[in-house]
């Protein structure tokens, strides 16, 4: 099955709602997936995570995470480098508590280094985070992002070959993928041809769990600028969705639109309508 999520607690719940309206309410318009947006922090209070938990079973709601912008795994400050991996852990540590499925993370930044040497150490610092993940007994997935801007470490095939290299899967993003190249992957051959990759690194299988993001996108010639909804945008989400159907792509797909759930809804209606 293909999910499509909403970006946080949807803007028409009721009151100061926090996860758990956010779910009811999401659930109440038809909507079966939410990424939790733990961008600032991870949150701590193990009962507040297991309730979220059990309501996203009783809703039979599909969560995914959003991890702390706060990380680059490419640090040349030792401390810094510690504190991404930190947050990174809490991310999965808590994510696995709530029963989400993958933890979306930004990885890196090249600070003018040469790619190959930014991902060898982007591979030591996951190395050491898989390594520790396994002792704590997590097996949610960490999914690297593919990135909007030039200056960010996160092209396709540098999330696919790392996720290859530790089992994992990662969070493509075409909307960033789009930004990033001034205006390519925006067609039904692009994203035809960013599947294919996928599927030659990960293998036919790893297709039935993918961990997406989609939006419109605003960008510059130096990359993203910032989410439109899909209608304000160039992004020929049409021919997107038509690709997901004709791919019978399965998983997640996290509309991190400005108008959230409204996009949301839009996207998932016309997938069930194809």
């Amino acid at each position: 099955m293909l999910h499509f999520a909403v970006a946080g607690v949807p803007y028409s719940t009721p009151g100061k709602a926090g996860t758990l309206e956010g779910l009811d309410h999401a659930h109440s318009l038809g909507i079966t997936a939410m990424e939790m947006e733990w961008v600032q922090r991870v949150p701590k209070n193990e009962e507040h995570i297991e309730n979220i938990r059990h309501k996203a079973e009783e809703l039979d709601m599909y969560l995914t995470v959003h991890a702390p912008y706060f990380i680059n795994l490419n640090a040349v400050e030792e401390e810094k480098l510690e504190a991404s991996k930190i947050r990174i852990l809490d991310a999965m540590e808590m994510g696995q508590l709530a029963g989400a499925h993958s933890v979306c993370v930004h990885p890196a930044f090249y600070l003018k280094m040469d790619p190959e040497e930014v991902y060898d150490n982007v591979y030591r610092a996951t190395d050491d985070i898989m390594k520790r993940a396994h002792k704590k007994g997590l097996t949610i997935n960490l999914g690297f992002e593919t990135m909007g801007k030039g200056t960010q470490f996160g092209s396709l095939e540098e999330v696919l070959k790392l996720s290859k290299e530790f089992g994992i899967y990662p969070t493509i993003d075409p909307a960033h993928m789009h930004a990033r190249t001034n205006g390519e992957w925006n067609t039904e051959a692009e994203w035809n041809v960013m599947f294919d990759l996928y599927e030659k690194y990960l293998g036919k299988k790893s297709l039935k769990s993918v961990h997406m993001h989609y939006s419109g996108i605003e960008y510059t010639e130096k990359g993203e600028r910032r989410h439109l909804p899909l209608e304000k945008s160039d992004a020929r989400w049409k021919g997107f969705i038509k690709v997901l159907k004709d791919r019978e792509i399965e998983g997640t797909v996290v509309c991190e639109s400005p108008i959230q759930e409204d996009d949301t809804i839009l996207l998932q209606k016309t997938f069930q309508s194809l």
